[in-house]
């Protein structure tokens, strides 16, 4: 194991200049959900241009794609996102998810036969609320698979981050104009509805339990001051420990919505934007495996976990995973802000493209060595 956990270190290191221009590249144009064209076609063509087999498009989504080498009976899998945040751009450091993930799939790819593995290298667009990975489990990406994994930075290095359920969806409100000073008594006021839902959901938050979250903003109020709005609109969250959990809270706040409705009059709409996401599975063989080859790079775990959502919770239910946070200097910013974007083409977060590859490479060599190895395949 530790000849070939050396090959896996040599390739790494010799990609050193290419990864990190890929990650600052992938930083400075920023895409939303589903329109990552540039950062799809990139991160697959640096696997493309180091003879990796590429499938641009894959699972009908046009900004997917996978990368397949191996025949063997362990089917590995590692995911790279690149999508960004509105105003914020690569807020979240998916620039470093992906030339992490590009990293670890040229580090193993060498190794297959060796390790006796397949490995797939997916890219995974719209995690940012679009639900890729959601989309592509049911499209039969993850079918055969026998674990993934992929990395995350963070101000802080995690080993099973709290990852919550949470639904996306959108609320419209349906009043009817009319002059706010001559006439205001037969206007509906539509961005009334959203004063008393809001109100409704502040009250609610003593009755939920402190795992429960919700949180939005309204992304239409109105089209001038003395116009009775009666179209408006806004995106809300709703977050939980459990999908079982969120199934409990999500019509509590959905009836704060129609309790607006009720009030003003107006009609309300509530339709989900993207599938709901998970909360994470997090393996513990693979968790103890990762965190034992990261750790002699000088990663420690003794700083807690952060919480957050992903659709790579999904994929956890599905299928063996683990979603590690790796921690970046961030001079106390955290996810989001747009000081974390700023870090995440800082020297230390070139690092953690680097150690987040060989993180996830030297985890696979000792899955496919190890006696973890039999548990995987006989899962499936």
């Amino acid at each position: 194991m530790s000849a070939i956990a050396d090959r896996a270190r040599a390739v790494v290191t010799a990609a050193e200049t290419e990864l990190l221009a890929l990650s600052h590249r992938v930083h400075a144009h920023p895409e939303l959900k589903f329109e990552e064209e540039r950062g799809a076609a990139w991160v697959a063509g640096v696997l493309a241009d180091h003879g990796l087999p590429v499938e641009l498009g894959a699972y009908d989504l046009p900004t997917a794609f996978v990368s397949r080498v191996g025949h063997g009976p362990l089917h590995l899998s590692i995911c790279a996102e690149y999508d960004a945040l509105p105003a914020v751009g690569h807020a979240c450091g998916h620039n470093i998810i992906a030339a992490a993930a590009v990293g670890a799939g040229l580090a193993l790819a060498p190794l297959v036969d060796d390790l006796g593995i397949t490995l797939s290298i997916f890219g995974t667009p719209a995690e940012e609320g679009g639900g890729g990975k959601v989309f592509m489990i049911e499209r039969g990406a993850f079918d055969d698979v026998h674990a993934s994994m992929m990395v995350h930075p963070a101000p802080i290095d995690g080993l099973r981050p709290r990852v919550s359920a949470v639904s996306h969806f959108r609320v419209r409100y349906t009043g009817k104009e009319s002059h706010a000073a001559a006439a205001p008594e037969i206007g509906i006021n539509a961005a009334d509805a959203f004063v008393v839902a809001q109100t409704a959901i502040g009250l609610l938050r003593q009755h939920l339990r402190p795992t429960d979250q919700v949180h939005g903003i309204v992304v239409h109020g109105g089209d001038a001051a003395n116009i009775v709005p009666a179209h408006t609109e806004g995106d809300w969250m709703v977050r939980a420990r459990t999908i079982a959990e969120l199934q409990q809270v999500r019509p509590r706040i959905e009836q704060c919505f129609h309790a607006g409705a009720l009030a003003t009059g107006a009609h309300v709409e509530i339709e989900d934007d993207c599938p709901v996401y998970s909360q994470m599975d997090h393996h513990d063989g693979l968790v103890e495996i990762y965190r034992e080859v990261t750790e002699p790079m000088g990663r420690r775990y003794d700083l807690g976990d952060m919480t957050f959502s992903t659709d790579m919770g999904n994929v956890s239910l599905a299928v063996p995973s683990i979603h590690p946070t790796i921690g970046i200097e961030t001079a106390g910013a955290v996810n989001h802000q747009p000081e974390f974007a700023a870090a995440c083409i800082n020297a230390s977060a070139d690092r953690a493209v680097l150690e987040g590859a060989l993180g996830m490479a030297l985890t696979a060599v000792v899955a496919a060595t190890g006696p973890l190895r039999n548990e995987l395949i006989s899962r499936r």
